[in-house]
């Protein structure tokens, strides 16, 4: 999974471009910020999975640029957006009395990812009638469409057994099409409601649960509906029969019910076991709307972000940082126990916390690569927001502060810089070698220091890569000594551990450090190691 919160592009002070603030009378402020994401935005999809998944919060004013430069860099691997209420209320500074309370979170993945949703509660279904089907609860008969966008949708239902009608909701019609409305040239998606009448799929009111009237005259229906006195909607309870209605002298004479009838859903009939996740995030605060058919997520409001920082740090280090409640809920649902989390906007380190959280919540071994500048300017030339707030907040997280427990683990801080080919032989240390090769064969970073004369870079039992820091009669006596039965050796002296070894009739591969290191200076994509 690859999370990022990037710079906004507001105008204001949220973003360098170049050693520089990006300000909002820059005639190539949104162009400088599409390229600047871009370049970005290709080396991530490249390096996603093929399960993988990109989320990218953005607010409402920059929503529809990123949207399109995505679809450029993606194409046809959009899913969705999360829209994330992001505080209660705000002034309005727009001057059209509209406050935005809300931000977005833009969805792209490749085929093979899915949201984890939520297993669905089955519980609630029973089978008292000895169903053959099985077990089944009752569900909405009617769907939100009123009597003038689905009139073929409003019509009266007969229980077949005793003959009482229902009247339909003008206002909520019934879900499924009549047998005696419909054209006969028109194709049906879904069987009828007489079909499912026959099927035994509605489920009616019993004679004892319900009251049953006969109006015998218009003017007796007229003056029950005066007095309120006609089948009630469930919810609001307002009359279901009114003077208005087109079909007022269809209810003259016949027995109506005051109930309503249900649709019966069975259980085989599930089209998946899982509910999906809704696109709207709630805010903690906010009631709960329990959703029989959608996963809600849940999110403090933005302002917390601020505070957990200054929590952990003991001052504001970074503006508008995201709750960390929102990111780890996206992990919730986004992530397995041992993926890979990347963020390369990190910011404060917000990520990298939630992957922590969560790892001890679920006992998963989650991974985080966290990317960040420093952030320097000409004004500021000493800034490091990646050493002095992201990494900083993260070891304290590790280590417990406050009266919070330390939830443990390590990481690496690595900093990245090219070094002129003429220079890797002097200012390339025994450490910047130890942690490319690592990068390169284990494809993560290693976190101790690389003092000594030889550091193991990375060992299956069978074959072991070795960095030689310094080669001598000592460091060629212990790699003769090796347990393995093969070994890769980087070393400034290539031919001389050949030698050692072909004369000691040992597998090894010598390789050339320095060669080693300007290779990683190279800026070659997609190769593969």
């Amino acid at each position: 999974m690859i999370y990022i919160d990037p710079p906004y592009n507001t105008g204001n002070k949220d973003w360098v471009y170049n050693d520089h603030y990006v300000g909002a009378n820059d005639r190539y402020r949104h162009s400088q910020w599409l390229e600047f994401l871009y370049q970005r935005l290709t080396l991530a999809r490249d390096l996603l999975t093929p399960d993988g998944v990109i989320m990218m919060s953005i607010n409402d004013e920059n929503r529809s640029r990123l949207e399109l430069l995505m679809d450029e860099v993606m194409p046809g691997r959009r899913v969705g957006s999360f829209a994330w209420k992001t505080r209660s209320g705000s002034n309005d500074k727009s001057g059209f009395q509209l406050s935005l309370d809300h931000e977005h979170i833009l969805i792209y993945a490749n085929p093979g990812f899915a949201f984890s949703g939520q297993f669905k509660d089955f519980s609630q279904y029973k089978n008292p009638d000895n169903d053959s089907r099985g077990r089944w609860k009752t569900g909405d008969l009617s769907k939100s469409h009123t009597l003038l966008e689905r009139p073929n949708g409003y019509y009266p239902i007969k229980n077949p057994v005793n003959g009482v009608w229902y009247p339909c909701n003008p206002s909520r019609v019934w879900a499924f099409a009549s047998e005696n409305i419909i054209d006969p040239s028109e194709v049906l998606q879904a069987k009828t409601m007489e079909q499912y009448i026959r099927e035994d799929k509605v489920i009616f009111p019993t004679p004892e649960a319900e009251r049953v009237v006969t109006w015998n005259s218009k003017a007796e229906l007229l003056a029950a509906i005066a007095k309120g006195d006609v089948p009630l909607r469930p919810k609001n309870k307002t009359p279901l029969i009114t003077a208005d209605l087109p079909d007022l002298d269809f209810w003259v004479g016949k027995a109506v019910g005051f109930g309503r009838p249900w649709f019966k859903r069975h259980l085989v009939d599930l089209q998946s076991e899982v509910r999906p996740v809704s696109s709207w995030i709630r805010g903690a605060s906010e009631e709960e709307n329990l959703d029989e058919f959608a996963v809600g997520l849940v999110s403090q409001r933005s302002g917390t972000g601020e505070h957990s920082v200054n929590e952990i740090l003991g001052f504001n280090a970074f503006p508008y940082p995201k709750p960390l409640s929102l990111i780890k809920t996206l992990l919730q649902q986004a992530t397995r126990p041992n993926d890979i989390i990347l963020d390369f906007f990190a910011g404060s380190g917000t990520t990298g916390q939630a992957v922590l959280e969560l790892n001890a919540e679920d006992e998963g071994s989650r991974r985080f690569i966290l990317c960040s500048s420093t952030e320097a300017t000409g004004k500021e030339p000493d800034k490091n927001l990646c050493r002095d707030v992201c990494a900083e907040r993260i070891r304290r997280v590790m280590q417990g502060y406050g009266n919070k427990p330390a939830l443990g683990g390590s990481f690496a801080y690595l900093q990245l810089d090219k070094i002129e080919a003429a220079d890797v032989p002097f200012d390339a240390s025994n450490d910047h070698a130890a942690q490319l090769l690592s990068l390169r064969h284990q494809q993560t970073a290693l976190v101790t220091g690389h003092n000594g004369k030889l550091t193991l870079i990375a060992n299956d039992g069978q074959i072991a890569i070795v960095l030689a820091n310094v080669v001598d009669e000592d460091s060629m006596a212990q790699l003769l000594a090796w347990p393995a039965e093969r070994l890769v050796v980087y070393s400034s002296r290539p031919q001389t551990v050949s030698q050692q070894f072909a004369d000691a009739d040992r597998d090894v591969i010598s390789y050339s450090l320095e060669d080693a290191l300007l290779r990683g200076q190279t800026t070659q994509r997609g190769a593969t190691q």
